[in-house]
């Protein structure tokens, strides 16, 4: 009896130790590819990547289908970077996520029906139309312009949020807005606009970083 009940305790131990071990390396696994465009398994209330994705798509394409923007006999050069994109938002974001796609997203699906121009990396064509005009280089395949491109539409955007919280049950709720406007860089007029909104609740909210 008694080597029967040692027997059955070193047996709880055996599969007690392999079960800590599977737990283990189920723990220590290797990094998981998730495709961006779906929610992930760590996911809060705040802007996701599947968020960014999903509404690069819808302003792609509601851009593409205003005449001024993209059906004009001659492109317009746009501007879209983070300069006048802010977020007064709860989340810390990089803005440049937003932005960044945007603009990768409309040039490849724009197709020549609007052209971009690389403000953010002005210090760096300046140095090298110096670099030109110095003879330090020579002109390049394409030559030398009288001066650097201007705009005619530059993208700005805010993001705000707004939330609240179940004292008794611990459930927290968020409304958050992203605002996009093309602005004519000359006469100051708002050409086109729309906006994205996420509203999420949990029993708890991940930390963004």
């Amino acid at each position: 009896m008694l080597l029967n009940r040692t027997g059955r305790v070193v047996a709880a131990v055996c599969a007690l130790a392999i079960a800590t071990a599977a737990g283990a390396r189920d723990r220590n696994q290797g990094a998981v590819d998730i495709d961006p465009t779906q929610k992930g398994p760590v996911s809060g209330l705040g802007i996701e990547a599947h968020d960014i994705a999903a509404m690069a798509d819808r302003m792609v394409r509601d851009m593409l289908g205003n005449d001024t923007l993209a059906g004009r006999s001659k492109a317009p050069r746009i501007i879209i970077d983070s300069a006048y994109f802010t977020n007064e938002s709860s989340q810390r974001i990089n803005k440049n996520l937003i932005t960044d796609r945007l603009r990768v997203q409309l040039n490849r699906a724009s197709q020549g029906r609007m052209t971009f121009i690389a403000r953010q990396n002005a210090a760096m064509i300046e140095e090298e139309r110096a670099l030109k005009r110095e003879g330090v280089t020579d002109v390049g395949t394409t030559g030398m312009t009288h001066a650097v491109a201007g705009a005619d539409y530059r993208l700005t955007g805010n993001i705000a949020s707004t939330e609240a919280r179940d004292p008794r049950t611990g459930q927290m709720q968020r409304y958050t807005q992203i605002v996009f406007e093309m602005v004519d860089l000359e006469s100051g007029m708002i050409e086109w606009s729309n906006s994205y909104d996420i509203e999420r609740a949990a029993t708890d909210d991940v930390i963004y970083r």
